[in-house]
């Protein structure tokens, strides 16, 4: 496993589309639930323990187990209730695969991923194991929102990478936990639910004016 490679994946500045994308967090803003630092280290913490969850198990089994990738996205279809929320995540994993067909060289997997599948393929083509593909999700799934922060409430960038590094040894220790899970049906893999990302999101696609597309 070559950590570099692993940091090229996790890579914010990848063009991979995930700069787009506040996680929910432009929703929760306008809707008065995020206000200052403390309210996004709450976010932060509930989506890596629900979205980041989920998203480490299904990348590191798209990761490990090739021939189940249909099978995972309707896992993903299934655990994703807003429409909104899974064209999001097809989007991102179609720009994701964008980005990695210019680094590596990748299997037919279909047109539209969503992004924890198309994580794991990349995370294979790349050398990288389960659970660096887990590691990668997982960080992911905070690193959007945390970014976002900063831009919507104007928030110190510095206090809000602390959030992010207070978060690391959680990131690890979810993508262990998932690691051990790639022999799992996509049945019984996570779904932790946030049920109010679901509502946000919907409401979210409905405004006409809005800095981030999820």
């Amino acid at each position: 496993m070559s950590l570099a490679t692993l940091l090229v994946l996790a890579d914010g500045r990848l063009p991979s589309g995930g700069h787009a994308h506040s996680g929910g967090l432009e929703a929760a803003v306008s809707a008065g639930r995020i206000r200052d630092i403390s309210d996004v280290d709450g976010f932060l913490r509930g989506r890596l323990w629900t979205t980041g969850l989920v998203a480490a198990a299904f990348a590191a089994t798209a990761c490990a187990r090739p021939p189940r990738w249909s099978e995972l996205n309707e896992g993903l279809d299934a655990r994703n209730p807003s429409p909104a929320l899974r064209k999001a995540s097809r989007a991102q994993g179609r720009a994701l695969l964008r980005a990695g067909r210019a680094m590596w060289t990748l299997p037919p997997i279909g047109r539209d991923p969503h992004q924890p599948v198309a994580l794991g393929v990349l995370a294979a083509a790349a050398g990288l194991g389960p659970t660096e593909a887990a590691v990668a999700a997982a960080h992911g799934t905070v690193t959007g929102p945390a970014s976002a922060a900063v831009r919507l409430l104007g928030l110190d960038p510095y206090a809000v990478h602390a959030l992010i590094a207070r978060l690391a040894p959680e990131c690890d220790r979810i993508a262990a936990g998932a690691a051990t899970r790639i022999d799992d049906p996509a049945d019984a893999l996570p779904a932790a639910g946030a049920p109010l990302l679901d509502i946000g999101a919907e409401l979210h696609a409905t405004w006409e004016v809005r800095l981030f597309a999820s």
